[in-house]
């Protein structure tokens, strides 16, 4: 069953004020745990220069398989990002990645992040995911919602970021002259750069 996703991002330079504030909206959380995924490729990178994504993730017990793309001609927004998501949870993630490799398939690229997830009462999401290079607010939910959620946190809504995390390392890396691929916790561990400007780069802005 295909799933439009409608989401935006905001960056934390202080996430403990934004948890803070989440956590005094009533919000249920599912508590904060880590995220392991692999992204996966074809020898032409047909994935990519479609602008799809399919993803092998290992987090809080569980093993998800995602495939993510286009939204329909339709969906496209300027004030949100949108795509399609199509997930399956799998009951083992050495064999899923196996299976994905006989496929044709190869591990492009590893990423990790530590997320934590509340729910409100209108179903939206709030997740708080503290990447290595910094800390970012995602809002998921009905647009309305979304809107709604950013102002009661006290977010201005002009600094929004509608890329994916993968496409602000790519930046990162190139302006730093970073040597790896991999976004995990070990290879930036020996990096003290600060981030936040070249992160700033992705906010929205003001849009018509």
């Amino acid at each position: 069953m295909t799933s439009l996703e409608i989401e935006v991002k905001f960056y934390l330079a202080d996430p403990e004020k934004i948890r803070s504030r989440i956590t005094a909206a009533a919000a249920g959380t599912s508590g904060r745990y880590h995220e392991y995924n692999i992204r996966f490729e074809d020898r032409q990178s047909g994935l990519l220069n479609r602008e799809a994504l399919l993803r092998l993730r290992k987090a809080g017990g569980s093993t998800e398989l995602t495939y993510k793309g286009p939204p329909p001609k339709d969906s496209n927004s300027k004030e949100f990002k949108i795509f399609t998501e199509l997930e399956v949870t799998v009951s083992d993630f050495d064999t899923t990645a196996a299976i994905l490799q006989a496929l044709g398939f190869h591990a492009e690229q590893i990423y990790e992040k530590y997320r934590q997830t509340w729910t409100l009462d209108n179903g939206t999401l709030l997740c708080i995911d503290c990447m290595p290079f910094g800390c970012f607010l995602e809002i998921e939910g009905r647009a309305e919602n979304i809107k709604k959620a950013a102002a009661d946190l006290g977010l201005q809504w002009e600094k929004r970021i509608l890329s994916n995390y993968l496409a602000i390392f790519d930046r990162i890396r190139a302006a730093c002259g970073l040597d790896f691929n991999d976004v995990t916790f070990a290879w930036f561990g020996n990096t003290n750069a600060d981030f936040a400007p070249l992160i700033r780069e992705f906010e929205a802005g003001p849009q018509s």
